[in-house]
């Protein structure tokens, strides 16, 4: 009896398991968790397991490390702001009327785009408004402008620019996100294209603010030229970007604290003390270095890629569910097999790719890494490979207490700005894949001229590719297709962001 008991759970449970297979439609609210749980039936084994075998065992010389952890050499070009000074009361004065953006996106995204609503209200000659960030419909962050950015000091910083409120006038109480959602309104912009000039803004916007005296513009993001703008308008950009979006206090206090702790290991304190000045922990030998590693492997990523990750036929299933889910299966790179995205360099790097990558540069098991990522796809299984390269891997969970974190927990944006502060004080920062977050790190750390590391994901790509490659060989190929990949400052081109590529806007050749 017990026998039979036993069989017909077991069938119970395998029905169970196969009910999302057999009737889709009937899980579509749980399609979000769905390939998450999937993914990880079937744990990702290695997959470059001979390469992984050789880099656990490397021998890395004195001269490898130290020329590895050498800081840049001077570039010839130095951070260099300037722009005409105004008096406040003059521009609010002169103010046009009020500037209203809604910024959707990430952290990163949102910081590019206040960048380019402070230089808007600076052609406009017009008084910003405290941008609004738009809930993240992916992590669902209500984090608001105050709850990221010091905002006393964003306006301190600049008001000598522009002139900035905190909130909306009392004579202008309904221009809210609420009432631009329900009809079409007269002082709502909708129409900027992407990348507008001064001049559509000059055309379109300043004719509402001289009607209204207020226009609200949605969507803002990436929405402002980086080409045939004023010199005073490029500088302003860098000011806000490098000077005036300082985080609030407890994100930078937890952020020294983390940084603190990497390179002094043995300083960590407990959580009622983690605000106290970091020279009162300080031991007498020298700070120890480290690397920031910016792990771009989520779900999003893995899904809208098509790449095969390794994780069997379970693992495929769910990813491309996922993509039917959220973008209806229009994903351009599912019309490539994974052989001709990795060929291309169109694949995000596994924690166990970007580990062989760092140990084929010289990064021996003793460095230092922090794993700046929000959610892994595939979980501890996925990043075992590089935590065995590298076991001194740390995260904000590892090096702060929960008390610690209580003030970002489950707060994807506030989670992020400690990532990305840590990211700018690193000795190295290196990123798994392109996106908005090594865009913004790679622009203040150009400013900075510190170092960082761009994998050549087409090479990197090829090499996988290749299972005949031993570690000498792989090793060598690294090495060589990375040498002018470390730093070496790159001038901005027609079209790039300025926020990625500061010079020669936000600095000064001085060769």
């Amino acid at each position: 009896m017990r026998k039979h008991s036993e069989r017909g759970g077991a069938m119970v449970a395998a029905v169970v398991l196969l009910l999302p297979f057999l009737f889709p439609t009937l899980f579509t609210p749980f399609t979000h968790a769905l390939p998450s749980l999937l993914s990880e039936w079937n744990a990702p084994k290695p997959r470059h397991s001979r390469l992984l075998k050789s880099a656990l065992h490397r021998q890395t010389s004195d001269e490898q490390l130290s020329e590895m952890w050498m800081p840049l050499s001077n570039q010839g070009w130095k951070p260099c702001i300037r722009s005409d000074i105004i008096t406040s009361s003059a521009l609010t004065e002169n103010s046009q009327g009020y500037i209203q953006v809604f910024l959707d996106g990430g952290l990163n995204q949102q910081r590019m785009g206040i960048c380019d609503a402070v230089a808007l209200a600076k052609i406009l000659n017009a008084t910003l408004i405290i941008p609004y960030l738009e809930v993240n419909p992916v992590w669902q962050d209500s984090s608001t402008f105050e709850d990221i950015f010091d905002v006393d000091h964003f306006i301190e910083a600049l008001k000598d620019e522009i002139s900035i409120v905190k909130e909306v006038p009392d004579a202008y109480f309904w221009s809210t996100r609420e009432y631009y959602a329900t009809a079409i309104r007269a002082t709502r912009v909708k129409t900027a294209p992407v990348h507008a000039s001064a001049n559509w803004y000059l055309d379109n916007v300043l004719p509402v603010l001289e009607s209204y005296g207020i226009a609200a513009i949605a969507p803002f993001s990436h929405r402002l030229a980086f080409d045939n703008m004023p010199k005073e308008i490029q500088r302003l950009r860098c000011k806000v970007n490098f000077q005036a979006l300082v985080y609030v206090p407890h994100i930078r206090a937890l952020g020294d604290a983390l940084v603190s702790r990497l390179r002094y290991p043995s300083s960590r304190v407990d959580s009622a003390n983690y605000l106290k000045k970091v020279g009162d922990s300080k031991e007498k030998r020298g700070a120890g270095k480290f690397v920031v590693l910016h792990l771009r492997f989520d779900k999003d990523m893995a899904a809208h890629s098509a790449c095969d990750f390794g994780g069997g036929k379970a693992e495929k299933l769910a990813l491309a569910k996922y993509r039917q889910v959220i973008w209806q299966g229009r994903v351009l790179n599912s019309q490539f097999t994974d052989e001709e995205l990795r060929s291309q360099g169109r694949c995000p790097l596994t924690p166990e790719e970007i580990g062989l990558l760092l140990a084929a540069l010289g990064f021996d098991n003793t460095t230092r890494l922090y794993l700046a990522s929000h959610k892994v796809y595939g979980g501890e299984a996925r990043i075992s490979a590089l935590r065995s390269l590298f076991p001194l891997m740390e995260d904000k969970k590892s090096l702060a207490s929960s008390e610690e974190r209580a003030q970002i927990k489950g707060k994807a944006s506030l989670l992020a700005a400690v990532d990305h502060y840590v990211s700018i004080h690193s000795d190295i920062f290196v990123s798994a894949s392109p996106g908005n977050m090594h865009n913004a790190v790679v622009g203040h750390r150009t400013y900075r001229n510190t170092k960082t590391i761009r994998p050549n994901m087409a090479l990197l790509g090829q090499l996988f590719l290749n299972k005949s490659l031993d570690w000498a060989e792989f090793e060598k190929a690294v090495v060589e297709g990375h040498k002018s990949r470390q730093g070496m400052l790159r001038l901005r081109k027609s079209e790039q962001s300025i926020y990625t590529y500061p010079a020669p806007d936000c600095m000064c050749n001085v060769s």
